[in-house]
This record gives C-alpha cells, structure tokens and sequence, in this order.
C-alpha cells in the first residue's frame, strides 16, 4: 500500500494494522505525466483519487474556453466529482495533472467495502463528505461575497504551498479573478507585511 495512503488511514480514519491489510487488497497506485488527464468532460466518474504524490486540479470550462478550477488536489487529498460516481451521470468536469502525480485509485466499491471493513473508516468518510460540503458552501459565499484580498487569504490558508507550484492565472481562475487582480492582491500583502 502507498505510504502516506497508510498513513492517512491510520492516522486520519482510525484504521488499525488487521483492517488495514484487509481494505490494501482493494487499492491501485497508478502514476499520471504532467497535463494528463485523469477525467474529462463527458466521462461517468468511477473513481476517487488519493494524491500520494503531486498536484491535480480539477475544473470546469465555459461556453467562451475559459477555465474555472474548482478544486486543487495536493499530496494527502482527494478528488472526485461524487455527483457523477453517485448518480452514474457524465461529469461537467475534467481532473488532470498539474505535476507528474502518483495518486491511489479507489472505485466505488472499495469505498462501500472499506466502510464495511471498518467503522471507523466509514465515520471518516462521512466526515470528510460533510467537511467537503462545508468548504464549498464557504467558497461559494467567499465567491458571492468577499473581496479578492480575502479569497487569496483563505486560498493560501487551505492550500499553503500550492500557489508557489502553480502558474498565476491557475490560482487566479480558482479566486474567480483576473491575473492582473492577482498581482494587485500580492503587491498589497507584501506591503503590510
């Protein structure tokens, strides 16, 4: 089994070394290139993805070909769109690689037999759904609501390395501005400090 996949379970979820053993039979660990893709617009979602190693993004592109991330996946994260493994529908969205990435493939059923394998795991899971659900309803807000300077502020909160390994406009796609409003933030903060 992956090491920091092992680690998480075991320090994150609870899992002991016996169920362990038994959910690492059900695990992948599958390496993607930079800029592959792991999931496309159009395709049904079978699977959640556990960063072991690297960087994925996940995003969506509108009618004009513009780019809108919805979410980063560094080491020790997960992504998914649940809608699509859920309700078996094609995905609005595309998940790649933004660094070459090792990542822990886990389809449906390894989740419902890791729950069954282990409570413990099973109330982990539902945690991190509802903690997955309370950071969107927050970005949404933050979207709708907040300025540019608190965006950022929150941004390199949840993600404290990732805006120093990707390009500007990635990060500025995320806050749902202009790269050039992006500098503008960077420039005030560095004043303050």
């Amino acid at each position: 089994m992956a090491d920091n996949f092992k680690t998480y379970l075991e320090t994150f979820a609870g899992v002991n070394n016996e169920e362990l053993i038994l959910i690492g039979e059900r695990v992948t660990l599958k390496t993607f290139p930079k800029s592959r893709f792991l999931q496309q617009k159009g395709d049904i979602c079978r699977f959640s993805f556990f960063v072991e190693k690297g960087l994925l993004r996940m995003y969506s592109i509108d009618p004009l070909g513009k780019e809108h991330i919805i979410q980063f996946a560094p080491e020790n994260w997960f992504v998914s769109d649940r809608g699509s493994v859920f309700f078996n529908e094609p995905t609005e969205y595309y998940i790649d690689a933004v660094e070459d990435t090792t990542v822990v493939v886990l389809d449906e059923l390894f989740m419902n037999q890791a729950s069954e394998i282990s409570v413990a795991f099973r109330k982990h899971n539902e945690r991190l759904l509802h903690n997955h659900i309370r950071h969107l309803q927050k970005r949404i807000s933050l979207l709708i609501g907040a300025g540019a300077e608190e965006r950022y502020r929150d941004f390199v909160s949840m993600y404290p390395d990732v805006h120093w390994r990707v390009p500007q406009w990635m990060v500025a796609s995320f806050l749902g501005i202009t790269p050039e409003s992006l500098s503008r933030v960077r420039r005030e903060l560095a004043r303050k400090v």
